[in-house]
């Protein structure tokens, strides 16, 4: 249930009007990897990507937004057993500097001089994008991190969250 609720929310985050880049989708993607199991935790992201990716359109080099949508979710894995405020933190920051650095790349390879300028010009002109998407991955990993884990602690022993496991 928690899988669907990733990838429902997850679709629906993309489709609404947002400020551009401030979005729940990296943090989705990182929490999916600490609180799902096995293959799933890395599936799901990659589900939600695609569905909301074949609803708004595609796009060139889309693998490496996906690529990276994925590898944020092993990040999670890696901290699945280390859950805190302090490795959310961090691993959300990670998260965010990850998706910067591989879209980006992606962005140079398609629209820019494949020079060392052009790789310059690239990384700077998207720092106004990556303020956004660094804010809402770590205000959002952390609020539903807490949120989450408040639920968990709240109702342990309960079958009234038993569909969120």
């Amino acid at each position: 249930m928690l899988a669907l609720i990733i990838i429902t929310f997850g679709i629906l985050s993309r489709l609404v009007i947002h400020t551009p880049n401030f979005s729940p989708v990296l943090s989705m993607a990182f929490l999916a990897g600490m609180y799902l199991k096995g293959r799933q935790a890395v599936i799901v992201p990659f589900v939600l990507m695609v569905i909301s990716d074949l609803i708004i359109g595609f796009y060139p080099l889309m693998w490496l937004t996906w690529g990276s949508v994925m590898l944020i979710s092993v990040i999670g894995l890696y901290l699945k057993e280390r859950k805190s405020l302090g490795t959310v933190l961090g691993g959300s920051i990670i998260s965010a500097v990850l998706f910067f650095i591989v879209t980006n790349f992606g962005a140079w390879l398609t629209l820019y001089p494949h020079t060392g300028e052009g790789l310059r010009q690239c990384y700077i002109l998207a720092i106004p994008f990556f303020r956004s998407s660094f804010l809402s991955t770590v205000a959002y990993s952390l609020v539903f991190y807490a949120a989450y884990e408040w639920l968990l602690k709240r109702y342990q022993g309960s079958q009234t969250l038993s569909f969120l496991k």
